[in-house]
């Protein structure tokens, strides 16, 4: 009896695959909501920039939540999906409205490191599979992340 695949890989293999991408959609989804935060809450003399640019950065959080829910899928894997399941498994954390807008840079910051601890994870497992797919993905996605990353960083060295 053969194992049925699907692109090429067993359940068990895309199994393996997926558990981090879950991870990281669960991390996602938090680091998501932070920056509609900050964006709605930000206060001071950077409001104008602040403002724009958490906007910006919750819209790629948005398009690349989409991206990995959807790879999740390609291995007819189910994304995880609610608000219950994200806060229990994210280890990104929520926090207040009440910090200036330098403190919700370097929060932001810390969550991109966190972000990309989970994306090496993902692509790690893809590679032990050969999954090419996820691989291109996750690294595409670092790219923006790094280089949004040095911009905040430059954005805190005033």
């Amino acid at each position: 009896m053969t194992t049925a695949k699907r692109l090429g890989f067993t359940q068990e293999e895309t199994s393996k695959v997926v558990a981090p991408l879950n991870e990281l959609l669960c991390n996602y989804h938090v680091h998501y909501q932070k920056l509609r935060n900050f964006h709605w809450n930000v206060k001071g003399g950077d409001f104008f920039d602040l403002h724009e640019k958490f906007e910006e950065l919750y819209e790629m959080a948005k398009l690349n939540i989409d991206e990995i829910a959807e790879r999740i899928r390609v291995f007819n894997h189910t994304p995880i999906s609610t608000l219950k399941e994200y806060l229990e498994k994210s280890t990104i954390e929520e926090v207040g409205t009440d910090l200036s807008g330098d403190e919700m840079v370097a929060v932001v910051i810390d969550d991109f490191e966190n972000l990309l601890t989970f994306m090496v994870s993902s692509t790690d497992a893809a590679s032990e599979i050969g999954d090419v797919g996820t691989i291109d993905l996750i690294n595409n996605i670092i790219k923006g992340l790094e280089k949004k990353h040095w911009m905040l960083r430059s954005f805190l060295d005033k």
